[in-house]
């Protein structure tokens, strides 16, 4: 059995233990939210505090690791969510073409040529902001890159043998589509899943910085990102530790993602030579 490469290794122990985070934030944090203005703005290391405390008195590492939650639950469901649309409208237009594909074609054109980050601020600006509000902007936005990437994929297997031999068996096609065409698609719509995830996480990020995701005084990244940036002298491990969550946490998704899809690739192959042999 080949050995792990030790970033896929490292990435999996960090991911494990932000996913404990996630699922055990009253475990890991059971007083994040606690205020206390005395002991507002204190250095690392005091008072038991190992990355200080914020404005309100709030101990730093508890909020890094109760925001977790808000940095995480939100990208999962956006890529998600993208990918169901990107299959659902995808396969309609690679597999019907005509009409369908010239409207779902045009859908996703239409929505790839704005810049969808200020599309984003704009629409959660005049919705009224909010998590789950940005997280279904969001889906909306991430998902023509999943249409037009499925569609492709589509297109490339209709037109091989294996696909007429279903024509000839006159098999539907949902049937067609999800257990033939599917499997062969899968690598590549996957290693999209992962990259929807960490692009997601910035996304989502980026709006809290901006005060469009979460509630103030809410634990995320992005938001303590944002606070901690008014109090880098005082104490900079507010914005430094939201800052390096977010960045390892998008490499650590993008180190397994990529590495799951080329051991899924590099196992089709070597069952296509012995089925060969």
């Amino acid at each position: 059995m080949k050995q792990l490469p030790i970033s896929v290794i490292l990435s999996g122990i960090f991911l494990f233990i932000i996913a404990l985070w996630v699922l055990l934030p009253h475990v890991f944090a059971p007083h994040a939210l606690s205020q206390n203005l005395e002991l507002s703005n204190l250095p690392p290391g005091t008072d038991g505090h190992w990355l200080g405390t914020d404005t309100l008195g709030r101990d730093v590492m508890q909020l890094l690791i109760a925001g977790s939650r808000s940095a995480l639950v939100g990208p999962i469901a956006i890529a998600l969510g993208s990918l169901l649309i990107g299959l659902t409208f995808g396969n309609l237009a690679g597999w019907f073409g005509g009409w369908i594909d010239r409207i779902i074609s045009a859908y996703a054109d239409l929505t790839l040529s704005m810049p969808s980050m200020l599309l984003a601020i704009a629409a959660a600006g005049i919705i009224g902001g909010g998590y789950w509000v940005s997280v279904f902007i969001m889906i909306i936005l991430y998902s023509p890159t999943d249409v037009r990437l499925v569609r492709a994929a589509v297109l490339q297997q209709k037109s091989k043998p294996y696909i007429e031999s279903t024509l000839l068996m006159k098999l539907k096609p949902f049937h067609i589509l999800t257990k033939h065409i599917f499997p062969n698609i899968s690598s590549i719509v996957f290693v999209n899943f992962f990259l929807n995830i960490a692009y997601g996480l910035v996304s989502m990020s980026s709006l809290s910085f901006l005060g469009l995701g979460v509630g103030p005084g809410d634990a995320d990244w992005g938001r303590q990102l944002s606070d901690g940036r008014q109090y880098l002298f005082e104490n900079p491990s507010l914005a430094i530790g939201a800052g390096l969550l977010i960045i390892l946490t998008a490499v650590s998704i993008n180190v397994i993602g990529n590495y799951a899809t080329e051991r899924e690739e590099l196992d089709n192959l070597r069952g296509k030579r012995t089925k060969r042999l």
